[in-house]
């Protein structure tokens, strides 16, 4: 994925994000769990397209 799509991916998201806190009436606790939601899930995205996810799945806890 070149650099290019992977800022528009990230506006899309941004925006959709936002359009969604703005314009949908929610409680403020579930658009707080939302957004971490989104944003944890974007991290992973992210880490697994920069290619950095191969590295973490490499690492043990325990025995």
């Amino acid at each position: 994925m070149d650099l290019i799509s992977l800022i528009v991916t990230l506006i899309v998201i941004g925006v959709l994000l936002w359009l969604v806190n703005s314009y949908i009436p929610m409680d403020h606790k579930i658009k707080r769990i939302l957004n971490i939601v989104v944003v944890v899930a974007v991290v992973v995205w992210l880490l697994n397209v920069l290619g950095l996810m191969d590295s973490i799945r490499g690492v043990r806890v325990g025995n």
